[in-house]
């Protein structure tokens, strides 16, 4: 055989070399078929390896290239089962490194396949898996075949989430709605997977929705104004007021998050898709349940549920409230806040002044508790006309002050009762709110609740001193309090005001007195009666208008000689001998009665002076408690 080993030519093979005896034919076939099983592979691309061996370093992946490459066992984590024959994906980073090894990588294979099913979502709407790896701030941070993405915490659900911590290392779908190739950001959302299936069930709801219907609901959201309730895919607002019969504060008093309830829909606005929910009328109105015993003028007992300005509100059972009025809280006739009387939680009895089943309102009272004091036995006696008293000032006004005796007995004490001596032009001059003050009574009308009242009538009318002391023509020091065209008011002893007109202020070198000087001014008119006295002090320096004063003196008082030099004296020869001859008795009597005034005057001051002592005492008594009591 020519094929036998025995007639095989060795020396030819050797004397033409390795491969030197094919043909240029053999030879690109031979070349051919060995292309053939090579694959042109490009860097930085990813391509598909079969698994070809197993390392406890490595694993050996052939790529169809002219050599086998190596990628670590530590980037197959994921594939626990792998062995030889399986193909993977693998990422060219060399195709050949200085020792002639082809580099490969299976990490930036996975990254570069995920950033591609990542854009290709984007463009096609396509869901994502991904699991999430941990929460941040705002957030959840989510691991896309090796690509983190975030996920806000508005995006994870419709309703609002609590505790993000739940999620971590859980499998969740989503969709990519957002990338930033600059930072190699993505954002993706799982709530709007969630929102496409709750449209279909949102537009069953809605089209089945009517007023009357009872729904279940989940409590998803809580305001100070009410909550908000998922009906399964739709919300709806079920406000404080439709919680309870009664009266509550804040929904979380009998409600709490992700309670499931029972609702009836109220109201629906298909153009706005809004549902307005009720619970409270699933029960019945506990005003049909109020016993039929309660009627006016039984008495009831309740806890104060709110305290508005006008009045307060109490509850006799859940949902059934009556209105106490200011007015009806006290036998007082002057409004004051009813914060004063009651405050809310307090327990109260009260009267029933009017009610009405069919409206469901209710008037109570509290005052109609106790007895009416203008209705008392001992009333005309006990504020009989002089008697003595100590009230409260509750109002000032511009024509006097109302003074509390006591709870439901006011009395009006007016502006001209407060003083003798001062000229009082406003109570709040005298006297504040609040503080107390002596009076006596004046005029009591029961029938019309009125009393008259007097500060001044507690001492005596200190005028008719006034009288003695400051009598036309004396000369007293007074200090001008304040000036006008008119004239000068002028602050006289013991408290008393006085008046001078312009023509009186002229001083002795010719200036006018000015405001604050304490000069020496001559009475040249007094009036008991209109508690007025008219002083001068030119009168008091100028001898014209000395004598002026001295006849008007004369004239005021009886039987008082006429002043020397009086003019028009036209009484005849005769009379004027007989004036003559009783001349010296004129003048006894004349020295006689200034004798007398001279004595009233000093009794007069003695008298003031003791008053003023007596006051000043009282003062400082009053002075001293105040300090006593502080």
């Amino acid at each position: 055989m020519s094929n036998s080993p025995d007639n095989f030519d060795w020396d030819k093979i050797e004397s033409q070399g390795f491969g030197s005896g094919y043909s240029k034919s053999e030879k690109a076939e031979m070349e051919q078929m060995y292309g053939d099983t090579l694959t042109t592979v490009q860097e930085q691309e990813v391509v598909k390896g079969t698994v070809v061996g197993i390392t406890d370093r490595d694993v050996i992946l052939n790529i169809g290239f002219k050599s086998d490459g190596l990628v670590p066992v530590s980037e197959f984590r994921d594939l626990p089962d792998l062995k030889v024959g399986d193909e993977v994906e693998v990422f060219i980073e060399d195709q050949e490194d200085p020792n002639g090894q082809l580099i490969l990588s299976r990490k930036k294979a996975k990254i570069v396949s995920a950033w591609a099913r990542i854009y290709n979502a984007l463009e096609n709407d396509n869901i994502l898996d991904g699991v999430v790896k941990r929460r941040t701030k705002g957030g959840l941070i989510m691991d896309i075949h090796g690509v983190e993405a975030f996920l806000p915490g508005s995006q994870i659900d419709v309703k609002p989430i609590r505790d993000f911590d739940v999620f971590v290392g859980k499998k969740m779908e989503v969709k990519v709605v957002k990338i930033n190739a600059a930072f190699d950001n993505v954002v993706v959302s799982h709530k709007v997977l969630i929102e496409k299936d709750l449209e279909q069930q949102r537009a069953a709801i809605l089209n089945n929705l009517e007023k009357g219907q009872v729904l279940e609901g989940v409590i998803k959201n809580m305001t100070n104004f009410g909550v908000f309730i998922d009906l399964g895919g739709v919300d709806g607002l079920l406000h404080i007021t439709d919680i309870s019969w009664g009266r509550i504060n804040h929904p979380e008093e009998v409600l709490n998050l992700d309670q499931k309830v029972n609702v009836v829909v109220l109201d629906f606005d298909e153009d706005k898709k809004r549902i307005s929910l009720g619970m409270k009328q699933l029960t019945p109105h506990p005003w049909d349940a109020l016993p039929a015993e309660i009627e006016v003028g039984s008495k009831v007992e309740g806890r104060i549920v709110n305290v508005a300005d006008y009045g307060a509100f109490l509850e006799l059972m859940p949902g059934v409230e009556g209105l106490i009025h200011v007015s009806e809280m006290s036998w007082s006739q002057h409004l004051r806040n009813p914060q004063d009387f009651i405050k809310q939680g307090d327990q109260v009895q009260a009267v029933v002044l009017t009610l009405d089943r069919q409206e469901r309102k209710m008037s109570l009272g509290i005052k109609q508790l106790t007895e009416d004091p203008w209705t008392k036995e001992d009333v005309l006696t006990k504020y009989a006309v002089g008697t003595k008293h100590t009230g409260i000032v509750r109002n000032l006004t511009n024509f006097g002050l109302f003074l509390e005796l006591e709870e439901g007995v006011d009395g009006l004490v007016h502006v001209s009762d407060l003083s003798w001596t001062k000229k009082i032009k406003h109570p709040s001059e005298f006297v504040k709110v609040g503080e107390n003050l002596d009076v006596v009574v004046l005029e009591l009308d029961v029938p019309n609740r009125r009393l008259a009242l007097g500060h001044k009538q507690l001492e005596e009318n200190p005028w008719d001193t006034f009288e003695s002391v400051f009598n036309i023509g004396s000369v007293h020091k007074a200090t001008v309090l304040e000036k006008s065209d008119r004239g000068a008011t002028l602050e006289l002893p013991y408290g008393i005001e006085g008046f001078a007109f312009p023509k009186g202020l002229q001083k002795e070198d010719g200036t006018q007195v000015e405001a604050g000087e304490s000069l020496d001014f001559r009475v040249t008119e007094f009036s008991k009666e209109d508690r007025k006295i008219i002083l001068s002090h030119t009168a008091s320096h100028s001898e014209v208008e000395s004598s002026r004063a001295t006849r008007a003196t004369k004239k005021a008082t009886p039987g008082a000689a006429p002043a020397a030099g009086d003019k028009k004296d036209k009484a005849p020869k005769v009379q004027k001998e007989a004036d003559r001859s009783t001349l010296g008795d004129l003048d006894a009597l004349s020295a006689l009665k200034e004798q007398m005034l001279e004595n009233e005057k000093e009794a007069g001051v003695k008298k003031l002076e003791a008053a003023a002592k007596k006051s000043d005492a009282s003062n400082e008594d009053e002075s001293a408690e105040e300090e006593s009591n502080a």
